[in-house]
């Protein structure tokens, strides 16, 4: 397996390299996954165990008896699992499953630089999730989906006019804000897995401070937690955020301001030395957040507890 990483750059470059017929549209194209199963061996051979990224946004819906399946256990439905992937992500094409239907729709930021999606775009944060974190659709849900790319599609066959950019995009964030409503209906269904997955956060974090390990690696980032849990960092947060209101972040600070305020009333350390032994490279960070989160610094809430 070549160490090579094939960059594609547009929609045209994506349909090319599959060698489906030029799209009708240069920033955003919409596949059917059963022609991508149907392409000749010799088309197929050319990615396997390849890693590709692109410049193009990604979302693909696929058959939920395709073989896919989050973590050990199958999908919640078994009817369509949704995922999405954001541009410059690296994926290696080996990781594809036959499926009996389902779309691949792609699009290029430029599309949409200059309307309101493009602002609003990183909000949502699954695409930057990982695959075993794809959206398990119910027949229902997914029907709404699929009807919502044959809107996209019937304006990308039909004659252009000075509407169809914005009644495509109109109808492109109307499918991501009902992948964000399923997803918080996901995030529902697997409240005993969540409650879970909280217990296994709290926990971890009360052992990183027991170990010490911030005074070689620092205060703990949210990304050292998901790696623990086998989550990217954006769903870990989204998790607890809808479970708690609090996100990864969150929960960090909060076991921080904790061990501070101890050491504080408790201690005649300086508030130098406890932010050092917090993890803090810089005192004035340490200061910073208590401020923030107490609404008093260091010094103050110290003399003032005391007093």
């Amino acid at each position: 397996m070549s160490n090579e990483i094939v960059r594609i750059e547009s929609v045209t470059q994506l349909f090319d390299a599959f060698d489906f017929n030029k799209p009708t549209h240069p920033l955003i194209g919409i596949i059917d996954v059963k022609k991508i199963d149907e392409l000749p061996q010799e088309i197929k051979s050319q990615y396997e165990g390849v890693k590709m990224s692109s410049e193009l946004y990604s979302i693909i819906l696929k058959d939920g008896d395709c073989g896919m399946h989050y973590g050990r256990n199958k999908y919640d439905f078994e009817e369509g699992v949704l995922s999405f992937i954001a541009p410059n992500q690296v994926i290696t094409s080996n990781s594809h499953t036959p499926s009996t239907y389902g779309f691949m729709l792609v699009f290029h930021p430029s599309l949409i630089r200059n309307f309101d999606l493009g602002k609003k775009i990183n909000s949502y944060n699954f695409f930057n999730y990982s695959t075993h974190e794809a959206l398990h659709l119910s027949k229902k849900e997914e029907n709404t989906l699929i009807d919502i790319v044959a809107n996209i599609k019937t304006e990308l066959v039909s004659n252009i006019d000075k509407h169809t950019q914005e009644v495509i995009i109109t109808n492109l964030q109307l499918l991501l804000n009902y992948s964000k409503r399923f997803y918080d209906r996901q995030f529902i269904t697997r409240e005993h897995h969540n409650s879970d997955v909280m217990s296994k956060v709290e926990e971890l974090i009360r052992e990183y401070y027991d170990n010490n390990l911030q005074v070689e690696r620092g205060t703990p980032t949210s990304e050292y937690f998901a790696q623990k849990v086998h989550f990217s960092t954006n769903y870990l947060s989204d998790l607890l955020k809808k479970e708690t209101g609090k996100s990864t972040k969150d929960y960090i600070d909060d076991y921080i301001i904790k061990l501070a305020k101890n050491k504080l009333l408790n201690t005649g350390f300086s508030v130098s030395e406890i932010a050092y032994d917090l993890g803090f490279n810089y005192p004035h960070y340490f200061s910073r957040m208590l401020k923030k989160k107490v609404g008093e610094s260091p010094g103050e809430f110290r003399k003032k507890t005391i007093h």
